[in-house]
């Protein structure tokens, strides 16, 4: 009986022994390092989101500040619940013919601390869910600058959750989700240029279209009213920049510190060039400065895993040049699109985007492709197929959901709700005493 006993104990031992590695290496499949960096930029980018709102907020006159800020507020709360439910499903679940995802992974279904391989192989596929809503959320917060001082809330909650559910989560399907038809197309957006700067900035001038301007426009003074509350929205902007940006290596690896240098650059790029620009037509602006910069930001991001810091320089300084001129353009048309969401992210996005078509190479990420200037000039219509149909889809559909929520509810305020402001009309709070 000792005999067998011992023989029958090697054997445990012996299995345990060979399932040993095997067990280390399932634990070892969750990276701590990647998981706290793409946790830390999840973070980040869901403070670009109040961000948002404070650089809003002190472009509007005070009678409409809070109710700017709260756009943002709002949105964080809504989206956040939606993609819960089922918009983390719709933009990467199991693809359906390239366009959507399905719903296996509704209100999280199937999401939990493993890794999914598809996405992020070394962090929980919770911590890429996660890091992914804050840019949903943050790419409808974008999209209110163009419709401040005059939308009902209850139409801007609605238009809100069926916008994100009907624009932004198709859009990003197609992009990053696994089988979506423009990623299968070899279409490179690292960290949202596309998917979350132009689908912004066309559907932003599509509600501006439907919603009509402020009461007043261009015959009294619109002014901002608390530049310095401007101005440190820009600064969190860039802050928060480089988790949305490095973040999106989905790694703490030299990947997302080049794209967190490459941000960095230029941003910095854009905010000198634009600073000569307002110099040259009348003033350095500081207002100008700081959008300047978020320009810069708004165009490296798509590049912003696939160049380098000399491209990132051209590309920031000339999204200033492109942004500049295209705000310029829409003042003489007397469209307001009020603080300027196309001419900042739709140009800025769609500059980007093409860029990464003519700069990118694989020297900075070997998973990306070559561009035009490394031999492959295929790359820049494939990114500019990538933008005409963000482009014509955004537009549409954000016409169409304006259009519908108009005829129904109504998007608009009351002309007197309007006059006294909507801090009061729609929060009965001031923001200042």
């Amino acid at each position: 009986m000792g005999i067998k006993r011992s023989i029958c104990w090697s054997v445990i031992m012996s299995f345990l022994m060979l399932s040993a590695p095997a067990l280390a290496a399932e634990a070892s499949a969750i990276d701590t390092g990647d998981t706290a960096w793409v946790l830390i930029s999840a973070g980040l980018v869901m403070l670009m989101i109040p961000a948002v709102g404070l650089f809003y907020g002190g472009m509007v006159r005070k009678k409409n500040a809070l109710s700017t800020i709260m756009f943002s507020f709002a949105i964080l709360a809504l989206i956040s619940v939606q993609w819960v439910l089922f918009g983390y499903s719709l933009a990467f679940g199991p693809d359906i013919g390239g366009v959507i995802g399905n719903l296996d992974w509704i209100g999280l279904n199937g999401v939990g601390q493993d890794p999914n391989a598809t996405y992020a192989a070394t962090i929980p596929a919770l911590a890429f869910m996660i890091f992914q809503a804050m840019f949903a959320v943050i790419t409808v917060a974008l999209i209110t600058g163009a419709f401040v001082e005059r939308i009902k809330f209850s139409a801007f909650m609605i238009f809100a959750f069926l916008w994100a559910t009907l624009v932004y989560d198709p859009i990003a399907h197609w992009v990053w989700g696994a089988g979506g038809w423009l990623r299968n197309l070899g279409a490179l957006d690292f960290a949202g240029g596309t998917v979350v700067h132009i689908s912004s900035g066309l559907s932003a001038l599509a509600i501006a279209f439907v919603i009509g301007a402020r009461k007043g426009f261009g015959k009294q003074p619109m002014e901002p009213h608390n530049i310095p509350m401007s101005v440190l929205g820009a600064v969190l902007l860039w802050f928060g920049w480089f988790g949305f940006n490095g973040g999106s290596a989905v790694a703490s690896n030299g990947l997302a510190a080049s794209a967190f240098v490459v941000t960095n650059t230029a941003a910095a790029a854009a905010a000198l060039m634009w600073t000569m620009l307002s110099w040259y037509h009348k003033r350095p602006s500081v207002i100008g400065t700081a959008t300047g910069a978020v320009v810069g930001l708004v165009a490296i991001t798509p590049a912003s895993g696939f160049v380098t810091p000399m491209a990132a320089i051209i590309i920031g300084a000339l999204a200033a040049v492109f942004s500049y001129y295209a705000m310029l353009f829409r003042m003489k048309r007397n469209v307001d699109e009020s603080l300027d969401v196309w001419a900042c992210h739709g140009i800025g996005g769609t500059w980007g985007a093409i860029a990464t078509g003519i700069f990118a190479t694989v020297a900075v990420n070997s998973a990306g492709a070559n561009g035009l200037l490394y031999g492959n000039p295929g790359l820049v219509l494939t990114q500019i197929t990538a933008v005409a149909v963000t482009w014509i889809y955004a537009f549409v559909m954000t016409l169409i959901l304006a259009k519908v929520i108009d005829m129904t509810i109504g998007l608009r305020v009351r002309e007197e709700e309007e006059a006294v402001g909507l801090d009061i009309s729609q929060h009965a709070e001031k923001a200042y005493a």
